[in-house]
């Protein structure tokens, strides 16, 4: 996945609102990328944007060296998968059914499972650690458990890009770790790239392949270890307030 000289935002009858512009980046497969930057700095508009949920103001996104404007909707849905922050239209499903609409790209009208359907569902499953709770009802987990349910219906949908918006919000400090872990092992050993924008500008920058850092004056895309030495971190948030420390790759409260 690439992105050129892209501008996103919304559109309205009599203006056009930029939330940020000029985002460059070139993703490999595989690779595990965090979109971090303060609130308000257009983290999940740019997600959006790249799932093709809603249109870019101007630049260009290639998916396989296709643009995406040129990828039809049932196409694009068997190359990208997005898990937003909405709510789940029902949580009377079970796990189980819950994971299979990711299979919804390629099944007939009446939506018939076949048997590599079915082996997709149970390896999501697995690779989640749901078995345990494949037969639950969605309003029966907790917030960590569903959004694991979540992740598996993208990985279900077998996709070679995964997008998602926030996916440890909520979640405590363990529940956040366990996640963004599972999100580095879908990148790694299903060669799928991942894509998610977060808060947890540190763990992203311990877990991650690369990131891309929005920021009012410039946005800077790369390995963490490159945006550190580039001092990108500590354009972040006002010197008074807080400081990053580039030997612990970590943010303090000045006091």
């Amino acid at each position: 996945m690439e992105a050129c000289q892209l501008t996103v935002g919304y559109r309205t009858k009599k203006a056009r609102n930029s939330v940020a512009s000029n985002i460059n980046f070139a993703l490999g497969q595989g690779e595990l990328m965090a979109i971090v930057g303060v609130n308000g700095a257009g983290k999940s508009t740019l997600l959006r944007t790249l799932g093709k949920v809603q249109p870019q103001l101007s630049g260009e996104v290639f998916l396989n060296g296709k643009n995406l404007a040129n990828y039809s909707p049932m196409a694009l849905a068997a190359e990208i998968s997005v898990v937003l922050t909405e709510p789940i239209a029902s949580k009377n499903m079970t796990v189980e059914e819950l994971v299979a609409l990711g299979r919804q790209p390629y099944t007939n009208w009446v939506g018939t499972l076949n048997d590599d359907d079915k082996s997709k569902i149970k390896t999501a499953i697995w690779m989640l650690e749901l078995e345990a709770l494949q037969h639950k009802k969605c309003y029966e987990l907790s917030d960590g458990q569903l959004q694991r349910a979540m992740i598996a219906r993208a990985l279900a949908q077998d996709t070679a890009v995964i997008l998602l918006d926030e996916p440890t919000t909520h979640l405590d400090l363990y529940h956040k770790v366990q996640i963004l872990k599972v999100l580095k092992s879908i990148a790694h050993e299903t060669k799928k790239t991942v894509v998610f924008t977060s808060h947890e500008i540190e763990m992203a920058i311990q877990i991650c392949d690369t990131m891309l850092l929005l920021d009012p004056t410039a946005h800077t895309f790369g390995p963490p270890c490159k945006l550190i030495e580039q001092r990108a971190f500590e354009r972040l948030f006002p010197a008074d307030t807080v400081s990053f420390d580039a030997k612990t790759g970590s943010f303090k409260i000045e006091k």
